[in-house]
This record gives structure tokens, C-alpha cells and sequence, in this order.
């Protein structure tokens, strides 16, 4: 029998998205489980998120670790210890350090509110995107999940969903559009990403 790809979340806010990751992993389709979630911020929602499903929550930030090194030493240990293959981030507005990323080069995914590369970049999360979107005046938007690189959102795209946009739309009825189409699609993306590690 197969096992299991053991994936990290990194989350920083309410975690509708690993939530949505996990209840996957607990179908017989899934070719992969959440081992261990990782947030910078010690009360984000996500921290229930963790306790409901009893998956191990970790905070590791610059309030734990002020120094950089150490900060990136603590995460390196605490991935080794869950024995993570993969890591999926799900609302993380902490930038991945560059030593992580070159480790775990390939395996690392992101979500985004849009259709990269239209939309991304640093201070492109949450209902910033959506904003931006609307002062475009783009007829789509959507969701992506990508690869993740040293820069923010500068991966390969491995998946998109396209979305119009309705007309007279605020940016928080878009963003409640949008958000049931990241919860379908990631969970998907990342198992995908689980069978080819698995080869299987």
C-alpha cells in the first residue's frame, strides 16, 4: 500500500483553505495527509482549524525567533521532525525564506485569489487582490495554485479556474465568489502533486 504524502500547512489567517485541505485528506481518494500546520500569527483562526482535526500547530515567527537564522533553523527542525514532503500554503503573508524554498524546490504550493500573473506580488493577498481586480475592470477573474518560488506568486501555474466577474460586484461579495472555487481546486492540485511524488 502506498503512503501517504505528509504535507505542512502554512497559514496566517481564519483557515477556510486548510480546512478545506484537510477534509480532503480524509477521503479514500487522497494520496495525502496534513502532518503539522505552521502560522505566524499565535491566534489566527487557523489554530482551531488544527485543534478540530488534531493536527500538531506550530507558531514560528519573527515574535518566536527574532533573528532570521534562527527563525529559519526552527522551521528546517520542525519540518524534519514531521518528516514533510510537501507544503502547502494557505493564506501565509509571511514570505517563505529562500533556504526553505531551494530545499523544498517543487514542493511547495500556493493559492491565489486571481488569475496569475495578472494580480500578484507583494501586498496582492486577501481582499487587496479582489480590489484590484475591480479597478481593472477585467470581465474574469479567478484562482490559481502555483509552484512557489523566491519572489511572491513567481511560480509555474500548475492549475487556474476562471471566474467572470458580475457587474456592480463589491470586492467582499467577490471574494465569497471566488473562495468556494479555492477550496474545490487546491485540494485537487495538491493531491495531483501527491500522486507524482508517489509516482503512482
Amino acid at each position: 500500500m502506498v503512503q501517504p504524502v505528509r504535507v505542512a500547512i502554512f497559514a496566517s489567517g481564519r483557515g477556510s483553505n486548510a480546512d478545506a485541505l484537510i477534509r480532503f485528506s480524509q477521503r479514500p481518494e487522497a494520496l495525502y495527509r496534513v502532518v503539522l500546520i505552521v502560522s505566524n500569527n499565535s491566534t489566527a483562526g487557523v489554530r482551531q482549524v488544527a485543534q478540530q482535526h488534531g493536527i500538531p500547530f506550530v507558531h514560528l515567527s519573527s515574535v518566536t525567533h527574532p533573528d532570521p537564522e534562527a527563525y529559519v533553523a526552527a522551521l528546517r527542525t520542525i519540518l524534519q521532525q514531521h518528516a514533510v514532503e510537501l507544503i502547502a500554503l494557505a493564506g501565509y503573508l509571511k514570505k517563505v525564506p529562500a533556504a526553505i524554498v531551494q530545499e523544498y524546490r517543487g514542493r511547495i504550493l500556493n493559492i491565489h485569489p486571481a488569475l496569475l500573473p495578472k494580480f500578484g506580488g507583494e501586498g496582492m493577498y486577501g481582499i487587496h487582490v479582489h480590489e484590484a481586480v475591480l479597478r481593472s475592470g477585467e470581465p474574469y477573474t479567478g484562482v490559481s495554485v502555483h509552484l512557489v518560488e523566491e519572489e511572491y506568486d513567481t511560480g509555474p501555474v500548475l492549475a487556474q479556474v476562471r471566474i467572470p466577474v458580475a457587474p456592480a460586484i463589491t470586492a467582499e461579495q467577490l471574494a465569497a465568489q471566488v473562495l468556494p472555487y479555492e477550496h474545490e481546486l487546491y485540494p485537487l492540485v495538491l493531491n495531483q502533486c501527491a500522486r507524482v511524488l508517489r509516482r503512482c
